[in-house]
């Protein structure tokens, strides 16, 4: 089986643009980084945030995508390349269907963990001007994941991920997406209770669950 591996590295700061009038900032226009960079706890050198509320934060330190899903999405848009997500990494040989929560890599020098599938905002369809693209990549399921840093060091393209720990086998960010996404509140109840209990997974979606549960349900 290949080992996955970093195809591409991606870094932007934010930007205020216009659409027709229309006044946004983001930093979801990323550019190629060549040769080894530092990744730090929050985020790698060079990489920022617009929006810190819903954006960045030690459990989304590092935006990931799986470069296995560009054939897919330029059928419908030809000049997708890595990057075309926001994403800082694009990988190969992994997807959703093969990376769980808490799994843990080795990435060059540093050490990564999986914190929570990625959730698409309206950004991503302004860029691309397909409103309905973050829903479509929400119910497609390809949805790249984020990293929690570790441990901080370089890492560069070309880098294999090296998977060297696997605390939760059956939880697949496909199972994550489908219950978030697809299933909604038809979700098993105990397939909630699983996932609202895991303390590898980010706060906020771990609380999302939690609130499916019910309002007297505590953990």
């Amino acid at each position: 089986m290949p080992v996955p591996t970093i195809t591409a590295i991606q870094t932007g700061r934010p930007k205020r643009l216009d659409r027709d009038g229309d006044p946004w900032t983001s930093a979801i226009f990323k550019e190629p980084v060549s040769g080894p960079i530092l990744l730090r706890r929050a985020n790698l050198e060079g990489d920022e945030q617009a929006d810190l509320r819903v954006h960045g934060g030690p459990d989304k330190a590092v935006c990931v995508y799986s470069g296995d899903h560009y054939p897919v999405w330029r059928e419908h848009f030809p000049r997708m390349q890595p990057g075309a997500f926001g994403e800082n990494f694009t990988v190969a040989d992994c997807t959703e269907a093969t990376v769980c929560i808490g799994d843990i890599y080795q990435a060059g020098d540093a050490m990564v963990q999986v914190s929570q599938p990625r959730q698409p905002c309206w950004k991503l369809g302004r860029k691309w001007d397909a409103e309905e693209l973050p829903a479509l990549v929400a119910k497609s399921g390809r949805t790249g994941w984020y990293f929690r840093v570790l441990t901080e060091g370089s890492v560069a393209a070309g880098d294999p991920l090296l998977l060297t720990k696997r605390l939760y086998p059956t939880l697949t960010l496909t199972r994550l997406n489908i219950a978030m996404y697809v299933r909604g509140e038809d979700t098993p109840w105990n397939d909630l209770k699983e996932l609202a209990a895991c303390p590898e997974l980010s706060r906020s979606w771990r609380d999302a669950f939690t609130r499916r549960l019910g309002a007297g349900y505590t953990l």
